[in-house]
């Protein structure tokens, strides 16, 4: 046995020598130079990418910096909507659609590197300890907290918190010597999603929602109940620059107009099966006469609201072609508290049309840019100038023609108000002036403006102080010449954005859309539509049917296996301001 051993031995180390060969030669050959084949599958090169640069690399590369940089450009090489957001960022994030955040409770501004408290909300923090409408932040937590230092990033960082913690803020009130110290407690600060909802005449209502968040549908059910208590005939829905939000409260909110069992939107993805959504007749409002404000800052949710109307017949869309996002982001978090939304599958209108514009894979600035090539092109001010896409041709309910290529083309175009544009109002506007001059004069005349209660009043009582030649006199203190002849012909511009933002200071945000609406032109075609009866949409005449009408009705009646309102759906969601 023994020979038998010394035999087999140099057999064994032979083959272990070439077994080595061979090994260190496979090694040589995936690890030199620049090959990076060790795992041929392309979903396994990044780590294998990331592994080598920390190994090899000349520098010291910090990797987990690496990886938060390379997660949005990888993104978006996909479509312009999948984002990714770092867990230092998923709390500012979530809060604006969430109905509520942790903080003090102010609305501010920032003029000459301090900040101004421009309103204190109702029932919020500090209003409890006694801050107010005016008042000066100049320190916090016994730092001081003026000069270039104070930018908003910072101050949301200073004074949002957790709820309980506390904060010690030093303020400076006109008429009092000495700075003021109060200790706020931070709570939760409700995040309204209804900006206003009243009685824009005797027989008709206003409501004007900013997004589609989770307290939006509830809102909207107390809204319609205010105005169903004031006798409302017809209701005018404001979407206009509305980003969207949840899907959920999009469809909530339509099955409220819409009677049963008729499909709302439904969702479609290379994994994700087609879904259809569906109202269930328990709305609110099914005969309500309703008309719906878009334009091209209206997007996504606002989208499906405005898509569902007008495919079924229920009302009729005024203003200008909606923005066309119609990609749905699936929420997916990772353990450091990070997550993505990821584009899993596309939004459809009733009649089948995609919301989605077009758009091309990885050249997200000429995207961004697309608004922006509209407004050249005309299409803000002319409806002949909108290229609808003739080839995707789809039909409501009632056999109306609507067509694809992304977004929702109003039923009644209102272009732009250009009136009274000049230069001289564009800078004032575009430097900020107007803002700054109108918290100026707030700031100054707060105790006679706080006399008048309503927006009527107080707009009556600025038109007897000659505000605008008050202002222009400021402004070229501040660098931009006067143009009395450009003055006179952008008066209306000038009065209305002065006044409004004068109105907003002291009244709050439902006063300022109430002044607004008065010279808007695209409510004031809404008001005429209800006022004719003419908000719910009639069919073409029978030459001008569509021939398929049987084929689009039976579309638009298809439903899923049961009638769904979803409540995990997310859409898109934006950052707070």
């Amino acid at each position: 046995m023994k020979s038998n051993r010394n035999r087999l031995m140099p057999i064994l180390i032979a083959v272990c020598l070439v077994a080595g060969i061979l090994i260190g030669t496979f090694y040589a050959n995936h690890f030199s130079g620049n090959k990076l084949g060790i795992i041929n599958t392309s979903s396994n090169k990044l780590n294998a990418l990331l592994r080598i640069i920390d190994d090899q690399y000349v520098d010291t590369v910090k990797m987990n910096d690496l990886v938060e940089q390379a997660m949005p450009l990888i993104l978006s090489e996909l479509d312009p909507h999948s984002s990714y957001i770092p867990a230092k960022d998923m709390e500012e994030v979530s809060a604006d659609l969430k109905g509520s955040f942790s903080g003090i409770g102010i609305q501010f501004t920032i003029q000459d590197d301090t900040i101004h408290i421009n309103s204190v909300i109702q029932g919020g923090p500090s209003e409890k300890v006694g801050l107010m409408a005016g008042d000066r932040i100049v320190s916090v937590d016994d730092s001081a907290f003026v000069g270039k230092i104070v930018t908003n990033n910072e101050a949301m960082k200073r004074l949002k918190g957790k709820k309980g913690s506390k904060v010690k803020l030093g303020i400076f009130r006109q008429g009092e010597k000495d700075i003021l110290q109060f200790t706020v407690v931070r709570g939760d600060i409700p995040v309204k999603s209804i900006d206003a909802a009243y009685m824009i005449d005797e027989k008709f209502g206003y409501i004007k929602a900013n997004k589609f968040g989770e307290t939006t549908y509830t809102e909207l059910l107390i809204a319609l109940a205010q105005l169903n208590q004031a006798d409302c005939e017809g209701i005018i829905m404001d979407l206009r620059g509305n980003t969207g939000g949840y899907m959920a409260a999009a469809i909530q909110m339509v099955n409220e107009f819409l009677p049963n069992n008729r499909l709302i939107v439904y969702t479609q993805g290379r994994k994700s099966p087609r879904e259809d959504y569906n109202s269930n007749g328990t709305g609110s409002s099914q005969k309500m006469p309703l008309v719906v404000l878009v334009d091209e800052g209206s997007a996504s949710a606002s989208e499906i609201f405005a898509g569902a109307i007008q495919d079924n017949d229920r009302g009729t869309i005024i203003g200008r072609r909606s923005f066309g996002k119609g990609l749905v982001q699936q929420p997916i978090e990772f353990s450091d508290g990070s997550a993505i939304r990821l584009t899993i599958a596309r939004y459809y209108t009733p009649s089948g049309r995609c919301i989605q514009k077009p758009y091309e894979k990885g050249k997200g600035e000429e995207y961004e840019l697309d608004l922006l090539t509209r407004y050249e092109h005309g299409e803000f001010f002319s409806a002949d100038s909108i290229k609808q896409n003739t080839e995707e041709i789809y039909h409501t309910r009632l056999g109306r023609t609507v067509y694809g290529g992304g977004g929702i083309m109003p039923d009644i175009f209102v272009p732009q108000d250009t009136t009274g544009m000049t230069s001289y109002f564009r800078m004032a506007a575009n430097r900020g002036m107007i803002i700054r001059y109108t918290f100026e004069y707030t700031d100054q005349n707060r105790n006679k403006l706080s006399e008048f209660e309503t927006p009527d009043k107080l707009e009556s009582y600025l038109k007897t102080q000659n505000v605008l030649d008050k202002f222009a006199t400021w402004a070229e203190k501040k660098g931009l010449k006067r143009r009395n002849l450009m003055m006179l012909k952008s008066k209306k511009l000038f009065e209305t954005a002065l006044y409004g933002n004068i109105i907003y200071n002291m009244l709050g945000m439902e006063a300022y859309i109430q002044y607004l609406n008065k010279s808007d032109k695209t409510v004031q075609k809404a008001l005429e539509v209800l006022k004719e009866g003419k908000s719910f949409p009639e069919a073409p005449s029978p030459a001008n049917n569509p021939k398929n009408d049987e084929k689009t009705v039976a579309q638009l009646d298809k439903t899923a296996e049961k009638t769904i309102l979803p409540t995990s759906t997310y859409d898109v969601v934006y950052q707070l301001a």
